[in-house]
Formats: C-alpha cells, sequence, structure tokens
C-alpha cells in the first residue's frame, strides 16, 4: 500500500521565467515538492532550459 502523507509537502511546477520573454516555442518546466509550513512565498530555483541552453532562473507557478 501506499504511504500516507502528513499534508506538509506539497508538489509544485516550476516554469522558466525568460523563456516566456525570448518567444520561442515550448515550454520549460520542472516539478519539484516544498514544505508549506517553512516555505509559504513562491519558490525561486536557478534550474537547466534545455531549449535556451543555459541555467535560467525558474518560477513557481499556480
Amino acid at each position: 500500500m501506499a504511504k500516507k502523507s502528513k499534508g506538509n509537502r506539497k508538489q509544485v511546477i516550476l516554469e522558466c521565467t525568460e523563456h516566456k520573454e525570448s518567444g520561442m516555442p515550448g515550454t520549460s518546466r520542472y516539478i519539484t515538492t516544498k514544505n508549506r509550513k517553512n516555505t509559504t512565498e513562491r519558490l525561486e530555483l536557478k534550474k537547466y532550459n534545455p531549449i535556451l541552453k543555459k541555467v535560467t532562473v525558474h518560477k513557481e507557478i499556480k
């Protein structure tokens, strides 16, 4: 059986900010989890964008 989660960790989607501005087709998105109690604000991480072929800032959406 699957383990039941306590509800503190939430799955979030990170989307590239520079890719939208470049006008190129496609999107660069990553899925990760964050602790809702410790990190209440939106998450920002530097991740690799394979379409632009460089490391860019990815922000949490939704």
